[in-house]
């Protein structure tokens, strides 16, 4: 039956690892106390500490990234208050593995016996699927605990998470790191670096403890130092390790996560940060495209008329982009950003859409005042239609100052331009524009 592991017993321990397992295997904790990273819901003040100090677990969704102790923390739960462990894996199992650990774990129910199921990867069941939790759930024939990296809110149906917790474990910290490597040295020896080596493969885990391990695993399958050659500084280090790829999930959080960041440097007119983040995604294999295209958006909605260019160092960016491709066109995308983070801001533009389209909505039937409406036919010229239409060039200073709006509609304000940048000129030609509408007796 695959990825369906139950326990025979209720507080029957994960077996202990072979000395042929993975470092990471042979170091997963004995008990809740030696998670690491994760005191935050482990400790005594924590969701997980208060559970289980209280004896009774409800059903809760463990989210984080990569390496942080979800799986490790789900069957010491079950450990912790004694209950019956089965797991499932999303990515191996289908609705018959479901259906027989509900099964299993009603017939344990009748016995007394409470079952902790533990879904790995739970985001990768599909909706219908996850709905097939619900009556088990709530009838407590089970206690669910989900595993996920991707954020619940788009990954897991709301009627699931409304049954669920969701404690968020954090990614690793450098200290945290740092103990599971002396962890590690404990178990089989130092590691052969130098200190500044060490903490530079602390920075490469990126907070993922497993992957830490699997490195230092390495390391020792090596031998490295033992020929005599000594420890591996920081550049010998990056020679014999393979380059971590980044983290980076290009349909959740770390797609949604990076391009917020991005704008909002942007909008902060924090070059730098801007140049981070862009560089975050791009290195991580988002499409270059998709970056460009929201750089557009920026261009109108944050800057907008405070510099005019903005929009045409975009499009540009585009076109040069596409006309060289990678990496040689990646330039001008950088270019493009650095315009738009050292550009005047304005989002005038942006707020007058908004309120022009709900005007729009609340107003929409009335008819442009008849001065202003086309006459290409006699019966429309009889009824009016452009009679006593002022043409503006005509005008005294290229400007009528003429009606424009509805027969029963106020005229609106919807754009408020900044005194930022070029929209300081719009501003004045507006507030002449505005005077002379007065002078002539417009509106």
């Amino acid at each position: 039956m695959s990825g369906l592991f139950p326990d025979d017993s209720p507080t029957q321990p994960a077996p202990p690892a072979d000395e042929d397992a993975p470092l990471a295997d042979r170091l997963r904790p004995a008990s809740l106390s030696e998670v690491i990273g994760q005191e935050h819901l482990t400790g005594a003040e924590g969701a997980i500490g208060r559970m289980v100090a209280a004896g009774r677990l409800s059903s809760m969704i463990l989210w984080g990234p990569p390496g942080t102790g979800k799986t490790s923390t789900a069957r010491l739960l079950a450990d912790a208050v004694g209950m019956r462990f089965i797991s499932v894996s999303a990515v191996f199992s289908g609705v018959a593995d479901l259906k027989k650990a509900f099964a299993e774990a009603e017939t344990a129910a009748k016995a007394g016996q409470r079952t902790l199921l533990f879904v790995d990867e739970i985001h990768r069941f599909n909706r219908a699927q996850q709905d097939g939790f619900l009556p088990f759930v709530e009838r407590g024939t089970v206690t669910l605990v989900g595993a996920t990296t991707e954020n619940p809110s788009f990954a897991l149906n709301a009627a699931l998470l409304s049954r669920a917790q969701v404690l968020i474990l954090h990614r690793l910290d450098a200290v945290a790191l740092n103990t599971l490597l002396s962890r590690a040295e404990e178990l089989e020896g130092p590691l052969p670096l130098t200190t500044e080596a060490r903490a530079a493969l602390v920075a490469s885990a990126d907070g993922d403890g497993r992957f830490l391990l699997n490195q230092a695993e390495t390391l020792y399958n090596a031998k490295i130092g033992a020929d005599g050659s000594g420890p591996l500084d920081p550049a010998g280090l990056g020679k014999f390790l393979q380059r971590r790829v980044a983290v980076y999930d290009k349909d959740r959080d770390g797609h949604y996560n990076l391009i917020s960041a991005l704008h909002k440097s942007l909008r902060g007119s924090d070059p730098q940060a801007a140049l981070y983040y862009l560089a975050r995604m791009l290195t991580a294999g988002e499409e270059p495209l998709y970056v460009l295209r929201r750089l557009v958006r920026f261009a109108s909605e944050d800057v907008g008329l405070a510099d005019p260019q903005a929009l045409t160092q975009c499009l540009a960016a585009r076109d040069a982009y596409q006309f060289l491709g990678s990496p040689e066109g990646e330039l001008a995308i950088v270019q493009a950003c650095l315009y738009l983070a050292t550009a005047p801001k304005s989002n005038a533009a942006y707020a007058a859409q908004k309120a022009a389209w709900r005007s729009a909505k609340e107003t929409g039937s009335l008819s442009p005042p008849a001065n202003i409406l086309n006459a290409p036919t006699k019966l429309m010229k009889d009824i009016g239609y452009g009679k006593d239409y002022a043409y503006d060039h005509e005008a005294e200073d290229g400007f009528s100052g003429a009606n424009y709006w509805p027969d029963g509609m106020e005229p609106q304000a919807y754009y408020h331009p900044v005194e930022r940048g070029f929209e300081r000129e719009v501003l004045k030609r507006l507030e002449w524009w505005d005077k002379k509408r007065q002078e002539r007796g417009g509106t």
